[in-house]
């Protein structure tokens, strides 16, 4: 076992890597701590699914309107400087709504306000974030770093949630905003312990006329790029809005309370964090591993979708954690590893935008969906995205590789990517089925 665990956690052995990771379990576990705050005090305020999806999508809506303009900046600046700032930036939401809501003057339209700032603040930090981890662990680990980040997102979404729910049910629900605003003192803290020597340089953007049009024409000239963004757009669109689906399940099929909700979330955090952890182990990816995550993914999701009683969901949601993160991180991998990386930051705005700018869309559609005919169908539509999703990317990777073309230049003729190897084999990204 000692090499599989080993392999598992191998970014954890690089000093700035460690740090990083240390900051983002509990800065990450704020987030979601607010995350259940706010859609359970939406839920509470209006009981309606339409208002709750509206809620989603104003915190995500800042990502389609600025993040490309997020990843150029990333691609410009100091990423850690950067990320520094964004906390800061972060933190104000938090202490608004907490404010608001122990005076007792929340309203729907604060919140809406609030979420859409935070929003605002995450359309400039994710793009940085995502690209951050390589330059930490250079691209030998980045699989594995990626996987490691998902364990951070995953186990923040056990942590969280159940500090949330005790929250809520002991002290009130004010208390949550307040624990998510000191997390960000933790993240703040990681970033500065970082040491700049010991980190990979990415090349700084030049400034010129047309760079965000010229990212996105690098990623449609580029098949093994655009696949998996394609993927990703339609299943983050239509497939990851549980953050909508789930309360409305605990409240509305199930006449649960925010308990219910907590185990929902919880049961699938579980799952996914044992395919996070499967993942870390990872040493390639492939189209076949992506295209068979996303029908896993679908076909939990409608299993989940049926389920008759509560207990019989939970098995399907554990599956389905396990399915979303090795289709996520696996996207995520792959655009790492085959990026130029001078176009790094744009890229992995485009990757942001799909996966979570495309929540304004999805999120009140799927809110919609769930109230007129039920959170099953909200759950089911999901499930159909994906195996949508699935046969389309085995579709188009067949016809790349039979016009022999989605093999990146930089490539050699086995398929793996050229870089270091000091911690062992290069992950190997092959591009056609």
């Amino acid at each position: 076992m000692s090499p599989t665990i080993h392999r598992t956690f191998d970014s954890l052995h690089v000093p700035n890597y460690r740090r990083y990771f240390a900051g983002q379990v509990v800065s990450v576990s704020g987030n979601w701590i607010q995350n259940v705050a706010a859609m359970w005090l939406m839920v509470q305020l209006t009981g309606d699914g339409l208002a709750v999806g509206l809620t989603a999508a104003l915190q995500f809506l800042p990502l389609m309107l600025f993040g490309v303009w997020g990843g150029l900046l990333a691609d410009r600046v100091d990423k850690r400087k950067l990320l520094i700032g964004t906390q800061i930036g972060l933190m104000v939401p938090a202490v608004v709504l907490a404010a608001t809501t122990f005076t007792g003057t929340v309203t729907p339209l604060v919140i809406y306000a609030m979420v859409f700032l935070r929003g605002t603040a995450m359309a400039i930090d994710n793009p940085a974030r995502q690209a951050l981890p390589i330059e930490l662990v250079g691209p030998d680990r980045v699989v594995n770093a990626v996987a490691l980040n998902s364990v951070v997102i995953q186990t923040s979404r056990i942590i969280g949630p159940g500090i949330a729910g005790l929250l809520i049910a002991v002290v009130g629900i004010g208390w949550c905003f307040v624990v998510d605003a000191l997390s960000f003192l933790a993240m703040i803290a990681a970033l500065l312990r970082l040491d700049p020597d010991e980190m990979g340089e990415a090349p700084r953007a030049t400034r010129h006329k047309g760079a965000v049009r010229e990212g996105v024409a690098y990623v449609r000239h580029a098949p093994h790029l655009w696949i998996p963004l394609a993927m990703m757009g339609l299943i983050g669109l239509l497939s990851f809005n549980f953050q909508i689906v789930l309360p409305l399940m605990a409240h509305d099929t199930w006449q649960g309370t925010a308990t219910t909700f907590t185990l929902l979330t919880m049961t699938m955090a579980v799952g996914s964090v044992i395919g996070a952890l499967v993942a870390g182990n990872r040493r390639e990816i492939t189209p076949r591993l992506l295209v068979g995550a996303a029908t896993l993914f679908g076909t939990f999701q409608l299993l989940a979708a049926a389920a008759p009683i509560l207990p019989l969901q939970l098995l399907p949601l554990v599956l389905l954690g396990m399915a979303s993160v090795t289709f996520s991180a696996g996207v995520n991998s792959t655009l790492q590893l085959q990026v130029d990386p001078a176009m790094r930051g744009r890229v992995m705005a485009l990757y942001s935008l799909v996966f979570l700018g495309s929540t304004p869309i999805g999120a009140p559609l799927v809110g919609w969906i769930a109230g007129w005919a039920g959170p099953r169908v909200g759950l089911a539509v999901g499930g159909v995205a994906a195996l949508v999703a699935a046969a389309g990317a085995a579709w188009a990777y067949r016809r790349v590789a039979g016009r022999g073309y989605g093999r990146p230049a930089e490539q050699d003729a086995t398929g793996t990517v050229p870089g270091p190897t000091a911690a062992g084999p290069v992950p190997r990204v092959v591009t056609h089925v």
